[in-house]
């Protein structure tokens, strides 16, 4: 059986379901990006949910709070994000919930950065229709490493 997924505006209660998916060490190790203290995570959110110009999009699957979905205006033009729980992966909801966004946001081009080792989410959108474009190295955090992304465009 094929799960529902959907996507809805982001609520509060969401917030702690975020936080934990964060708190993954595999997940963090995909995302090659720092998880947060309980209340920089929340501040975060309350950051990117009180910007207007913010698309934020709770994934759910079959009811249930699976992840987050994003879009953005950064430096190179309008992004996306994603982060599912890992208890999601490998059933095509990440898939599903970029689709979804994507019929919601009409403006193109679009933007994305995959870590490099990050086959599955790679492969998420380019089943989407983005493109590889160019490489950079991306610095999680002041002082850290720079980590090996691709960037990715969908026109």
């Amino acid at each position: 059986m094929t799960a529902e997924v959907a996507l809805r505006a982001v609520i509060d209660s969401d917030l702690a379901v975020f936080f934990e998916h964060q708190r993954d060490p595999q997940s963090v190790a995909m995302a090659a990006f720092p998880s947060r203290e309980r209340e920089a995570h929340m501040a975060h959110w309350r950051k990117i949910m009180a910007e207007p110009s913010n698309t934020t999009r709770t994934i759910l699957c079959d009811g249930q709070v699976a992840g987050n979905i994003l879009s953005w205006d950064a430096a190179d033009g309008r992004e996306v994000g994603y982060w599912l729980g890992r208890e999601f992966w490998g059933r095509g909801i990440a898939t599903r919930a970029l689709e979804l966004l994507l019929e919601e946001l009409r403006m193109r081009p679009l933007y994305a950065h995959v870590v490099r080792h990050n086959a599955a989410s790679r492969r998420v959108l380019e089943k989407c229709g983005f493109v590889v474009v160019g490489a950079a190295g991306a610095l999680p955090e002041p002082g850290a490493e720079p980590i090996a992304e691709l960037i990715l465009r969908l026109d």
